[in-house]
């Protein structure tokens, strides 16, 4: 296991990435496998995040890892990346991490800042990790690096929890 998979809490629970105590491993897998769905779903339905070329790398109840590589056609006009992509790459990250407990969750704010840039060639990864979760919010913050781990953006988001299902999304439901 990584360093992200759950880890022996006393008194008989298993804390899982994100602070969700679960009461045994059979409960932990299934909470992985919904995440694990989720994420890859929103990975093949989000037509932004296949446009600019973004990979899911790891997923996690409340944590999430992706990828992209940085092409010319991402490059602004001074010939740094854009910065619509780093915060695109970092809001996929963000959504996957907050959708990924099964609660349909959208955002209602978002911050970045961005203290180094990247260029084209460089391949981005984006980390999201849930900070905090309520029944209806949650708060997450992702940091986007480069290859050299060189801090490119610092995003925090919040999220509000609906009341509907992911997997009704999933399941064509909703629409």
């Amino acid at each position: 296991m990584n360093r992200h998979a759950a880890e022996q809490r006393g008194a008989g629970f298993l804390l899982m990435p994100g602070g969700i105590h679960v009461k045994n491993a059979a409960d932990m897998a299934d909470l992985q496998k919904l995440s694990e769905t989720i994420g890859r779903w929103m990975e093949r339905e989000d037509r932004f995040a296949r446009l600019l070329g973004i990979q899911l790398q790891q997923v996690a109840p409340g944590y999430c890892q992706v990828s992209l590589e940085v092409t010319d056609d991402m490059l602004n006009a001074v010939g740094i990346t854009h910065g619509g992509v780093t915060f695109a790459l970092a809001d996929f990250a963000f959504a996957v991490a907050s959708n990924s407990h099964g609660k349909t969750a959208v955002a209602i704010t978002a911050q970045i800042n961005y203290p180094s840039a990247s260029r084209a060639g460089d391949r981005l990864v984006a980390e999201a990790r849930e900070a905090n979760k309520t029944g209806r919010t949650g708060l997450y913050n992702i940091e986007v690096r480069n290859a050299e781990s060189a801090l490119l953006a610092l995003f925090t988001g919040t999220v509000y929890r609906r009341s509907d299902d992911v997997m009704d999304w999933i399941n064509g439901e909703k629409t």
